[in-house]
């Protein structure tokens, strides 16, 4: 496996020239201005064209990269068969659609996270990558980070014996609205847990994924006066097989972006928090703080820098070597899951019980 720091270029052995990925950006609206600059940055990757759903939006990636061909639809982008891979940056609705037409047109894909908005759309996803021999990949990128993916690594290790509690919190200002406030219409969103609560649902999941899957969640919220599925307040509370289990929480309602995530083991403990005035800063504060077994006190453990900024610029320069080595980053499978999790807490704040995961 290659890593962002050690990125090798591909190089042709009988004309000695560099060997470049390139990729295609569909969307460009405010989460995608930062993907065209990440694909722009990553070593072995070229930005080689920005597919637009707007006439202004267009306008827009032509000032800012005016060596970049702009298209007004995606069609008209995956239509140049130049183009290898997409990076697909989009309202949740449009997933489905627009990755299973850029499957069928041969490129390998990287998808915003939520992968769809139901598991026969996540299906549909998964036998369009079958059927092409395409790479699918799935943006949840806190896999990559240099803060929360260390859990990782300390769980795995077992530095803190085996985990027993977890809590992942976030307390933040309202989401933006998107373009013609797609986040804010139940029908394009799907739900509210499926754009943060998703990633902290990955992420347990990722961390003790040697403990099998969950097979419980129940689920609870509270909304001003919004329809069912966005909720300004959620919480879940999940269970594993044996004694793991962990929280889930979140609110809309507060300021700023404040996240913490703890895990308990038998041996040991993790706490780790990131707060900035915004989300997409690179200035926040953040700190991780272990203590292993066999010790008495915890250790501040050094970080370089962390946020979603940094881990969209290391996701794009993994996912052009994932895509050279024919293996996702964050598998469609693994991704389809988080959904489903999503899915059923749902049901279960809707229904008010606890209910079964079936994976």
């Amino acid at each position: 496996m290659l890593w962002a720091a050690d990125t090798i270029l591909y190089q042709n052995l009988f004309h000695k020239e560099t060997i470049i990925l390139r990729f295609g950006l569909i969307g460009y609206g405010l989460w995608g201005i930062h993907h065209a600059r990440a694909i722009v940055k990553a070593p072995g990757a070229e930005l080689s064209g920005i597919a637009c759903s707007s006439r202004e939006t267009l306008e827009k990636a032509k000032m800012d990269f005016p060596d970049v061909p702009v298209y007004l639809g995606y069609e008209n982008l995956l239509s140049q068969e130049t183009i290898e891979a997409v990076d697909i940056v989009v309202p949740n609705h449009l997933h489905t659609e627009i990755g299973t037409a850029a499957l069928h047109a041969g490129k390998d894909v990287l998808l915003e996270k939520p992968m769809a908005l139901s598991l026969k759309d996540c299906d549909r996803l998964i036998e369009a990558a079958r059927e092409n021999d395409r790479v699918l990949t799935i943006g949840h990128e806190f896999r990559i980070s240099t803060q929360w993916g260390r859990l990782k690594t300390i769980v795995d290790e077992g530095q803190i014996g085996e985990p027993l509690y977890a809590l992942v919190t976030l307390f933040r200002h309202p989401y933006r609205p998107g373009s013609q406030g797609w986040r804010y219409t139940a029908d394009k969103v799907g739900s509210w847990t499926l754009e943060e609560p998703v990633h902290f649902f990955d992420s347990l999941m990722w961390y003790f994924e040697k403990w099998g899957d969950p097979t419980h969640i129940s689920a609870c919220g509270s909304s001003k006066t919004r329809v069912h599925g966005m909720y300004d307040n959620f919480s879940a509370f999940i269970k594993w097989p044996g004694q793991l289990y962990g929280i889930v929480t979140q609110t809309l309602g507060g300021f700023e972006h404040h996240q913490v995530m703890e895990i308990v083991g038998t041996e040991g403990s993790i706490r780790t928090w990131w707060s900035g005035t915004m989300d997409r800063t690179r200035e926040p504060l953040f700190e991780l703080k272990v203590q292993t077994k066999g010790r008495d006190k915890c250790e501040r453990l050094e970080l370089p820098p962390s946020g979603e900024l940094f881990e969209l610029e290391e996701e794009l320069c993994r996912v052009v070597d994932a895509f050279r080595e024919r293996k996702p980053i964050v598998s469609a499978e693994e991704a389809r899951k988080r959904v489903l999790i999503c899915i059923e807490a749902e049901r279960s704040l809707k229904e008010g019980r606890e209910v079964k995961l079936h994976f």
